[in-house]
C-alpha cells in the first residue's frame, strides 16, 4: 500500500470503524492525499504557555540500554540528536529510577545526585542544538525491578521478576515521593525542558492504583482516592520544587487488561485529579506488561486503542498524546484531525526512521522507513539486557559505530554487484548507493524483496510490506540499476567488471529424507504462502518461526480481511474498549477455525521457545486458542496417502492428514561464492557474503539488514 494512495476504505479499516468517518469525509476525493499532504494538525505548533513544541510529534520512552551505564551516555546523546535533527517535537528518554529501589536492574540507570548531571547535560545539549525538546522519564519499576531491593504497595511478587516486593511502608512512601521530585529538580538543572511520571504499564504508580496490587487498609489503599495518593503527591511535590514553567507529563494507564485493574471511572477520576496537581499533558499507555493481552506486536490493528485518548480528551483539559501501534504520517493525522489527541506519541517509529518527521514535512512520506512493530532488536533486546535498535534501520542505537560516509570523492566510487534483492540484498544496494557507489542488483524473481514477500502474506505480518516500499523508494532515489527476471553466473559478472560482488542469494527450503516426502499431498511453506491448496487436516513439520507462521497462515480462510478488522481482533483476544469492568477484559470469541493442525518438532520440550521474547507468548496463544496440536519430541517416519507416521515417547502413531507442509529449516544458496582463494585473483572483484548465503539457521532479517549495511558501509 502506498502512502500516496491511501485511501479512505483502507484507513478506516486499519483505524477500526464508524468513529473516524468525520475524518475521511473532509477528503477532496476518494483518496487520502487531499488531507494528509499538508499534515497540517501534525506539523502543527503547540502553545504550552511557558514554551512552545515546535510539532505535535512525541518520540516515547523505550529503553535503550545505554541508559543504565554512564560511558554510554555519548552513544545516547548521538541516538538522541539524530532523531532531534530528524525535527521531532518532544522526546521522552528511557526510564530513569528516582532511588535504589526503583531500578529496573541491578545498578540500572538513576538520577538522585549532582554527579550525574554532567552525563544528562550530554543529552539535553545534543537536543537542544537540533532545536528539539527533551524530557526525563522518572520510572519506578516497583514490583517489576529485577533486583532484590524491589519494592511495592503491597507484598505480591510480579510474574515477570523472581523477586518479591516489601509493601512500602507510609514512611517508605513519604520518602519515594522526595525522590521523585529530587529527581525532577536534578533533570530540570540538567537542562531537560520536562519530566515524565511513569504511571502506566503496570509500574509502581500502577501498583499503587489498581486492587490488584494494592492490598492496604491504610490511607493509600481501599478507596480509588487513597489509591492514586501516591501519584497526586508526587505530582504536587514535583510541580512545588520545580515550579510552573517545566513540563510535567503524567503517562496514565487507560486499559490495564488484567484482572482488578482500574475501571473507566476510576481512570477518569485519576486523571482529574492529576490534572489539578498540576500535571502539563498526559500521554497515555497500554496494558500492563504481564497481560495476556498483546498491544505492541505486529499483529495489533494500527491505532487499535486510540477512542481511549479521545474519551479521556473529553474528561480533561490539558493536552492528550495519543498513543499505541501510530507508525504512518497518515494515521497520525488522522488521529490528531479528529479529535484523538492533541500530540502523537511513537517510539519504534523513531527507532527506524530519526527522519520521520522531516520526511513528512517535505512531501517525502513514501521514503520514511516505517516500523512494522516485530520487536525483534528494540524489545526483545531490551529484555535480553541487550542495547536496543531496530530490524529495519541497524544505525539505531549504533549512530557513533555504523557510519555511511559518503565517498571521498570519484576515484573512491566502486562498481558494486548485489545478487539477491531479499533484505540482505536491498539492504546493501540501498547502504552502498546513497554512499556514493555505482550498485547493480540482480534478481532471478519479478519483484524485489525476498522472503518478507511470503511474511507479508501471514495475518499479522502485513507491515512488512511497508519495508519493500522503502527499499523500492530508496532504490529509486539513489539511482540503483535494477536487473529483476535476471539469474546471474560468472561470466555476467565478468562482463559487468565489478570491484565487489555481494553475494545475497539467501536459501533454499530444506528437504528432510523422509520416506514418501515426493509425495502430492506434501507442500513447502514457500508452496503454502503462495497459495497452493491447502486440506483441512493438516501437520506442519518444524515449530521453528516459519512453523508458527505458517499455523497461522492456515487458520485463516482464503477471503478473510487483511489485516484483521480492529473490532474483530478485540473481540479475539477479549478486550472492552468501554472498561465496563475491571481490566477492560471479556470473554474472548475467536472465529472457528477452518483446519484441524498438528505443528510438530523433533525437538522435545516446549515449542517456540526460539521465538521473539514479547511476540513468541502471542504466537503460541493464537495457536493454542484456535486448537493447534502442538507435540516435541517427534520423530518422522513416513508419509503416504494414508498421512504422516510419526513415532513419539517410543509409540509410532498415524496422523491421518490431508496435507503435509514442510518447514523444517534453510540451506544456503551460494552457488556464485567462488572457491577459496579465487577472490585473490589479480584484477577479480571482492565477494562478500551476506544473509541467508552466509548463514541458513532459521530466517534472520534481522541480522541480515544488519550485514548488507555493514558491508555497505565499509566499501
Amino acid at each position: 500500500m502506498s502512502y500516496g494512495a491511501m485511501t479512505c476504505a483502507d484507513l478506516e479499516f486499519f483505524l477500526g470503524g464508524l468513529a473516524w468517518r468525520a475524518v475521511y469525509r473532509s477528503c477532496a476525493s476518494n483518496t487520502y492525499t487531499a488531507l494528509c499532504m499538508s499534515y497540517q494538525h501534525l506539523l502543527a505548533e503547540l502553545d504550552l504557555g511557558f514554551t512552545r513544541l515546535r510539532n505535535r510529534v512525541v518520540m516515547g520512552s523505550m529503553h535503550t540500554g545505554m541508559e543504565d551505564r554512564f560511558w554510554h551516555y555519548p552513544k545516547l546523546a548521538a541516538y538522541f540528536r539524530e532523531r532531534a535533527k530528524g525535527g521531532v517535537g518532544l522526546i521522552v528518554t528511557g526510564g530513569i529510577s528516582p532511588n535504589r529501589e526503583g531500578w529496573l536492574l541491578p545498578f540500572g540507570g538513576t538520577l538522585n545526585s549532582v554527579f550525574d548531571l554532567r552525563n544528562h547535560r550530554l543529552l539535553t545539549e545534543a537536543v537542544h542544538a537540533e532545536g528539539g525538546k527533551i524530557a526525563l522519564q522518572i520510572l519506578h519499576a516497583g514490583r517489576y525491578g529485577y533486583q532484590p531491593f524491589v519494592v511495592s504497595a503491597s507484598a505480591l511478587k510480579s510474574p515477570i521478576s523472581k523477586f518479591k516486593p516489601r509493601a512500602l511502608s507510609v514512611a517508605g512512601i513519604a520518602k519515594t515521593v522526595r525522590d521523585y521530585a529530587r529527581c525532577a529538580r536534578l533533570a530540570q538543572r540538567a537542562g531537560y525542558d520536562g519530566i515524565e511520571i511513569m504511571g502506566s504499564e503496570g509500574y509502581l504508580l500502577n501498583q499503587f492504583l489498581c486492587p490488584r496490587t494494592n492490598r492496604r487498609d491504610d490511607q493509600y489503599g481501599g478507596s480509588i482516592g487513597n489509591r492514586m495518593r501516591l501519584a497526586c503527591e508526587i505530582v504536587e511535590r514535583v510541580r512545588a520544587v520545580c515550579g510552573e514553567r517545566f513540563i510535567v507529563v503524567y503517562r496514565i494507564s487507560l486499559i490495564d487488561l488484567v484482572e482488578g485493574g482500574n475501571t473507566w471511572e476510576e481512570t477518569v477520576q485519576v486523571a482529574q485529579a492529576l490534572e489539578a496537581a498540576g500535571v502539563t499533558m498526559f500521554n497515555t499507555g497500554i496494558g500492563w506488561h504481564e497481560a495476556r493481552v498483546p498491544t505492541i506486536v505486529t499483529s495489533v490493528p494500527r491505532a487499535a486503542f486510540a477512542s481511549l485518548s479521545a474519551r479521556l480528551k473529553a474528561s480533561v483539559k490539558v493536552p492528550v498524546i495519543v498513543s499505541n501501534r501510530i507508525n504512518t504520517p497518515e494515521v497520525a493525522e488522522a488521529l490528531l484531525a479528529q479529535g484523538a489527541g492533541d500530540l502523537v506519541s511513537m517510539a519504534r517509529p523513531l527507532l527506524a526512521d530519526p527522519e520521520f518527521v522531516v520526511k513528512t514535512a517535505e512531501g517525502r512520506a513514501q521514503e520514511i522507513n516505517t516500523c512494522i512493530a516485530c520487536n525483534q532488536a528494540c524489545l526483545d533486546h531490551t529484555f535480553r539486557n541487550q542495547r536496543a535498535s531496530c530490524l529495519v534501520n541497524p544505525r539505531a542505537g549504533r549512530e557513533t559505530e555504523l557510519l555511511y560516509r559518503p565517498v571521498p570523492g570519484p576515484q573512491a566510487v566502486r562498481s558494486v554487484a548485489v545478487v539477491g534483492a531479499g533484505p540482505a540484498g536491498l539492504s546493501a544496494a540501498t547502504v552502498a548507493a546513497s554512499r556514493g557507489h555505482r550498485v547493480t542488483l540482480f534478481d532471478a524473481g519479478a519483484s524485489i524483496g525476498g522472503q518478507f514477500n511470503l511474511a507479508m502474506r501471514v495475518p499479522g505480518k502485513e507491515e512488512f510490506s511497508e519495508t519493500i516500499r522503502y527499499f523500492q523508494s530508496q532504490l529509486q532515489r539513489h539511482g540503483v540499476d535494477v536487473r529483476l527476471d535476471t539469474r546471474v553466473d560468472p561470466a555476467l559478472l565478468a562482463l559487468g567488471a565489478y570491484d565487489d560482488v555481494i553475494v545475497a542469494t539467501g536459501i533454499v527450503p530444506r528437504r528432510p529424507a523422509i520416506p514418501g516426502i515426493d509425495g502430492p499431498n506434501v507442500l513447502s511453506y514457500v508452496d503454502v504462502l503462495r497459495g497452493a491448496p491447502v486440506g483441512a487436516r493438516v501437520a506442519v513439520i518444524g515449530a521453528g518461526g516459519i512453523g508458527f507462521d505458517v499455523s497461522e497462515f492456515l487458520l485463516h480462510r482464503a477471503g478473510d480481511p487483511l489485516p484483521m478488522p480492529r473490532d474483530a481482533w478485540l473481540d479475539e483476544w477479549g478486550v472492552d474498549l468501554a472498561v465496563r469492568e475491571r481490566g477492560g477484559l471479556k470473554a474472548p470469541t475467536p472465529a472457528q477455525p477452518p483446519r484441524e493442525i498438528w505443528l510438530l518438532q523433533r525437538k522435545a520440550g516446549k515449542l517456540g521457545m526460539g521465538l521473539g521474547k514479547t511476540s513468541g507468548w502471542v504466537h503460541r496463544a493464537t495457536l493454542a486458542r484456535n486448537g493447534v496440536k502442538m507435540l516435541g519430541g517427534v520423530s518422522y517416519r513416513e508419509i503416504s496417502a494414508r498421512g504422516l507416521k510419526i513415532e513419539r515417547d517410543g509409540a509410532q502413531d498415524w496422523l491421518e492428514v490431508d496435507t503435509i507442509v514442510v518447514c523444517a529449516g534453510q540451506e544456503s544458496l551460494r552457488d556464485l561464492h567462488p572457491a577459496d582463494g579465487a577472490t585473490a585473483q589479480a584484477g577479480g572483484p571482492r565477494y562478500h557474503v551476506i544473509g541467508g548465503a552466509r548463514v541458513a539457521t532459521e530466517l534472520d532479517a534481522k541480522r541480515a539488514i544488519r550485514e548488507g549495511a555493514e558491508v555497505a558501509a565499509a566499501l
